[in-house]
């Protein structure tokens, strides 16, 4: 492996980008268990957010117009809004502020706290992709989701 400090900034980047995506997946992957969205999920087919099932078997009932609409928006967002620079820092995108978030917050001006909330953000992002494989794997396994939790509904 090189040892370069452009090589170490883009595994950084690739690490977090890797670790945000983990932790959407996760909640993701809890939630429904939880709260559905209420109406149409595809009002042409007739398909309710109610009638999609949690977990692996989502994937064979979401319309494939559905998956095309989330790669394009996940493009536009990785392309578009929080397009990497590499000038700044792994993960500091021009135009996000505290926490990601587009406000114009700008970035933390205290380091210390700043960089306590990235190793934060490593930690937990290390722990979702963890997870979201445990998770998956024991959905395609068991064919469960709501009792991976003990407090399963």
């Amino acid at each position: 492996a090189s040892g370069s400090n452009f090589d170490y900034k883009r595994r950084r980047e690739v690490e977090l980008k890797h670790g945000r995506v983990a932790m959407f997946a996760t909640m993701g992957y809890i939630v429904p268990e939880y709260f559905r969205f209420p109406g149409d999920l595809s009002p042409s087919l007739g398909l309710t957010f109610a009638e999609v099932p949690n977990g692996l078997e989502a994937i064979s009932k979401v319309p494939a117009l559905g998956w095309v609409q989330w790669f394009i928006f996940c493009g536009l967002v990785d392309f578009g809004l929080y397009r990497a620079d590499p000038s700044r820092d792994p993960g500091d995108y021009e135009n996000a502020g505290i926490l990601g978030v587009p406000n114009a917050s700008g970035p933390m001006q205290d380091a210390e706290g700043r960089k306590r909330k990235l190793n934060s953000e490593l930690a937990n992002g290390r722990l979702a992709m963890v997870a979201i494989m445990g998770m998956l794997f024991q959905n395609g396994t068991f064919g469960t989701t709501a009792e991976m939790w003990a407090f399963g509904s």
